[in-house]
């Protein structure tokens, strides 16, 4: 298995730790070999370098393996691209496993002629294609129709959860990225609607990037002392804001399916995300979550009023959400269904 290195931060980093705790690795003799390292330009090369030699020498002393690789867009998708055309060059099968919510930007508008023919050929030629929703499925299917794709979800553990509730009265939690990409911006407007009528909303927002940035906006709202920066968070500070939030937000203005909207699910926790990638496809509106337009203000800050001032409201939106990770996005579920498709590939020998 191929991709970031996993004492890095982020999205992949997460859905491919959760699947090592979850034993996958154990059981289906996984040897994962990192191509990018969070650091320095030199550091960089070197990973990259490593590990498509480390790549191209365990295809070399068996070819039966199968390389599994996990992406998210430009860089990151050429490196993988590269690892996967060594290992079809040795005769390996190769799956290539989509995330990040703006590779459909990359495909689409950022890349030129040849770079477009070069992401069809790397998904038509890979043996399996996983991407993490139906959407993203016929997205793919569009720009590389003769793609084998297949959706497998992100998958999230299920935390035990307190017999007493600790969410602290009108705490919103956002775990992501401090940039206007993740819908900070507008988060931070809508707490500005909200201070009036809801004298206890505050806004904690866990994460990297410009927190300098978010509290000079703040300000300039006059809801400085609303607004918290966490910075980045570990699983066990990240789990222990979950506990303490009352409602989850994440207005992204684009994404792939979040790890940390199923981790807030997971958690039981009422969530509001924008109708981008692959969320429409797991939260139904009103049921397990609530749906807002992405780039809105005022949807967004209704939609928060809404689920602050409901107490029955949050209730049902958090059990409902941790039905629904349970259902379908247990670790149990998700690992299943990779395995399946290990010895699917298998047989295709």
């Amino acid at each position: 298995m191929v991709g970031t290195a996993l004492e890095g931060r982020g999205g992949v980093v997460a859905a491919v730790s959760v699947l090592r705790e979850a034993g996958l690795f154990e059981r289906e003799a996984v040897r994962y070999l990192p191509t990018h390292v969070d650091g320095g330009r030199l550091a960089k090369v070197a990973r990259a370098i490593s590990g498509a030699c480390g790549t191209l020498s365990a295809c070399l002393r068996d070819r039966t393996i199968i390389v599994h690789a996990h992406t998210s867009s430009r860089a990151s998708f050429l490196r993988k691209s590269l690892v996967l055309l060594i290992a079809r060059a040795v005769g390996c099968q190769t799956i290539l496993h989509l995330h990040g919510g703006l590779f459909r930007q990359y495909a689409t508008q950022e890349s030129r002629a040849l770079t477009r023919r070069w992401i069809r050929h790397t998904f038509e030629r890979s043996s399996r294609v996983i991407a993490l929703s139906s959407g993203w499925a016929q997205f793919l299917g569009e720009i590389a129709p003769r793609a084998r794709v297949t959706v497998v979800p992100n998958a999230v553990p299920l935390p035990a959860l307190p017999m007493i509730s600790r969410a602290r009265p009108g705490r919103i939690l956002f775990l992501g990225r401090l940039e206007p990409a993740k819908g900070v911006d507008e988060l931070l407007q809508a707490l500005a609607i909200l201070a009036p009528r809801f004298p206890e909303a505050h806004l904690a927002l866990g994460g990297e990037g410009d927190g300098e940035r978010v509290r000079r906006r703040a300000a300039e709202l006059g809801i400085a002392d609303r607004v918290e920066t966490l910075g980045w968070m570990d699983g066990v500070a990240r789990d222990a804001a979950l506990l303490e939030s009352t409602v989850f937000c994440l207005p992204s203005h684009a994404e792939g399916l979040p790890m940390a909207m199923l981790e807030a699910m997971a958690a039981a926790k009422p969530v509001v995300v924008t109708s981008v990638g692959g969320i429409p496809e797991t939260i139904i509106d009103h049921d397990n979550g609530i749906l807002v337009p992405p780039r809105a203000v005022a949807p967004l800050a209704a939609a928060l009023a809404e689920v602050l001032g409901d107490c029955a409201l949050r209730e049902h939106l958090g059990q409902r959400a941790r039905a629904t990770i349970e259902q379908c996005y247990s670790t149990a579920i998700v690992t299943q269904q990779l395995a399946a498709i290990y010895r699917e590939l298998e047989g295709a020998r």
